[in-house]
Parts: C-alpha cells; sequence; structure tokens
C-alpha cells in the first residue's frame, strides 16, 4: 500500500482576533451538550456559534476545561452566562470555585479532535500543485532494471538527476491544466502521486551517470519520462491552524473538487482560484455562497430564468430581471495554500456545494 498510515498529530489553535468579534450564539443553541464519540471541536462550536473560529473565548473563565482540546466523549458541556452578560460553556454543573484534578481516562477513550484532520494527511504530504516551468526543472525517470514499465513495487528506477542518499521521494505524473473560470488564465498542473521510493544511489550528472531509486510503493504504472519530488519538500506544516475569518476583500470561486464530482459536502476537499497573491494563509475560514435562481418578467407573470421562453431568455442577455441575493450555504478552511490557487476543507455544508460556488470572507463587509 502507497500510504500505510499517516501519523498526524495536530492541535487546533484558534486566534481571538482584538477586533469587535463579539460571539453570536444560534437561536437554537442548547442549554447543555454531551459530548459524542466522533465529535470534533469544530462540529460542537458549531452548534453553539454563528462564528465557530471564535470557541476559545466561551472557555475564557473556566479553569476546569483550561484545555479544550482535551474533551472527551460522555462530557456534559453546559452554556452560561458571565455577569456581563457573556456566553461561557463548562464542563458539567458549575460551581462557585474550581480546584485542580485529575481526570481518569480510559483506555478506550481518547480526547476528541479539533478537525478531521486525517481526510487532509494525504493532501498535506503528497498533493502538489506546480507550473510547467517547475515541472520542467525536476529530475525525471529515465527507465528502470526491469527494461518495461511496472506497476509492482520491489526495483529499481533510474532518474535523471543528483539526489539525497537515503531519501525519500514520491514519483509524479501530471494531470490535466487548471484554468481560472473568470480570466481563463493558466494556473498550473495538479499533479498526482503513483510511487514511493527511496535513493540507493545518488548519481552524478556532469558524468551522465543516473541516480538510482528504490520502489517502495506503487499506487498507478510508473513510467519513462514521470519526475520526482522530495515527499516532504515544501509540505511539512505547523503543529497547528490557527483558525480566523479570510480577509474581507477575498472574493473568488470553487474551481476544483478533489474526489472530481460535480457535487460535494462536508469533508470534501476542494480547489478555489485564490492563493498567496490574494492574502489567502493556512488556516482561513471562507464563507461558501450562491447567488439564488434568477428571475424574469413574462407576459405571464415572474417566472424562473431557466423555466422562461427561448424569447424571453434572448430577450434579457443577463437571464434575470433581478439582482438575486447571495445566500450562504457552507463554510470550508484553507488549509494548503499556492501562488494563485489554495485547497480547503468542506467544515459545513447546508445544501450540496458545487464548482463555480463563491467563496468569501464570514466577515460581513
Amino acid at each position: 500500500m502507497l500510504i500505510r498510515s499517516f501519523l498526524l498529530i495536530l492541535c487546533l489553535s484558534f486566534s481571538v482576533l482584538v477586533t469587535a468579534d463579539e460571539l453570536t450564539l444560534n437561536k437554537n443553541a442548547p442549554k447543555s451538550y454531551f459530548v459524542k464519540k466522533g465529535d470534533t471541536l469544530w462540529d460542537i462550536s458549531a452548534i453553539f456559534l454563528k462564528q465557530p473560529w471564535l470557541w476559545p473565548k466561551l472557555w475564557r473563565l473556566n479553569p476546569d476545561i483550561d484545555n479544550p482540546h482535551l474533551i472527551y466523549p460522555g462530557d456534559e458541556l453546559r452554556l452560561v452566562f458571565d455577569e456581563k452578560g457573556q456566553p461561557m460553556l463548562v464542563r458539567g454543573k458549575p460551581e462557585l470555585k474550581w480546584s485542580p484534578r485529575a481526570r481518569v481516562k480510559l483506555k478506550d477513550q481518547s480526547a476528541i479532535s479539533s478537525l478531521s484532520l486525517d481526510v487532509i494527511a494525504p493532501y498535506i504530504n503528497y498533493s502538489s500543485i506546480l507550473s510547467e516551468d517547475d515541472i520542467a526543472k525536476l529530475p525525471y525517470i529515465l527507465g528502470s532494471d526491469e527494461g518495461y514499465n511496472s506497476s509492482i513495487d520491489g526495483f529499481n528506477l533510474y532518474v535523471n538527476g543528483e539526489l539525497e542518499l537515503g531519501k525519500g521521494y514520491g514519483i509524479y505524473q501530471k494531470e490535466k491544466p487548471i484554468y481560472d473560470p473568470e480570466t481563463q488564465e493558466l494556473l498550473g498542473y495538479n499533479i498526482s502521486v503513483v510511487g514511493t521510493g527511496k535513493v540507493l544511489r545518488t548519481g552524478d550528472i556532469d558524468n551522465k551517470v543516473p541516480a538510482t531509486l528504490y520502489v517502495d510503493g506503487v499506487k498507478e504504472e510508473i513510467r519513462s519520462g514521470d519526475f520526482i519530488l522530495p515527499v516532504n519538500e515544501n509540505q511539512q506544516y505547523p503543529s497547528f491552524f490557527s483558525l480566523k475569518p479570510a480577509t474581507k476583500s477575498l472574493r473568488g470561486l470553487i474551481i476544483n473538487s478533489m474526489s472530481g464530482l460535480s457535487e460535494f459536502g462536508k469533508l470534501d476537499v476542494v480547489m478555489i482560484n485564490r492563493g498567496a497573491e490574494h492574502a489567502v494563509e493556512q488556516g482561513d475560514i471562507v464563507s461558501v455562497k450562491r447567488i439564488s435562481p434568477g428571475v424574469v418578467e413574462t407576459s405571464n407573470g415572474p417566472t424562473y430564468s431557466k423555466d422562461a421562453s427561448r424569447w424571453n431568455r434572448m430577450a434579457n442577455v443577463e437571464s434575470s430581471d433581478y439582482k438575486m441575493p447571495e445566500e450562504v450555504v457552507g463554510e470550508m478552511m484553507i488549509f494548503k495554500v499556492y501562488q494563485q490557487v489554495s485547497l480547503a476543507l468542506v467544515l459545513r455544508s447546508s445544501k450540496p456545494l458545487r464548482l463555480q460556488d463563491i467563496i468569501t470572507s464570514p466577515v460581513e463587509n
């Protein structure tokens, strides 16, 4: 198996903004909640708050829960209010005084995770987006000691490059080009990993001696011309994501889903046409919005644009006589940022999300 396991221990550090970020409770926020197996901190915070990334403000006065990352299935979380009327969460029945006490942890019980980070582990470790120039500079496979393409492991590949002895490399193939649907600009290529290997000989390009890579994992057929990248180069991430609303000026589109489907939802990974050039950062929270269906006026009264007659559609180039509002249909967290695109994990969706849905900051302009 190419990826036997991903030991990804990431804790989540939430940013408490110094701006006027006041907690806003959901109208149906419960007075108490029992933590269930499979819950995440994001899921629980979304039950109580309209701004789930402001989770730590709920814990600010509770020394009994000084680490909100250590919440266990079966814990009761109770919503109370301080003397200023501000909401806060406590574990179990609140007491006048809190004193330190040890927690007994059952062997089969572990603290709930911040997010479903196992979903994004493969993208953190192996996924990448490169330009044509980037790919042209990479070492590539000349052939193998078997003399043919292979879809099994346990053989040597010869590489046109000088590699680091003993280091692990991913073997990649170029996928379809990525275009910005707004500008038609080529944003790069998504590259897919087809195998992994370790370097047995470093190689000497000046003397035309190829490097030797022993293949220890195969996902798809490996071919001459496939290129390689160190597994961890530009793929190491901090041990936590600091969640915060994306900059208010952010506005873009969902341009791809990593599942290849046209509709997707919670815990799916998608690509947006905004990146470092647009001040996008890891841990940014973005809202997903969709323009409501267009309406046109006809001789028989208002009707949806898609249902209007051909004549009415031709007469109305914009397909709507009204500027229909944008409605929020989900939230996502940006977890991997390139120059012009980023990858995001869907945290919530009230209906299936789609390609070319709009992404903005969750903070109103």
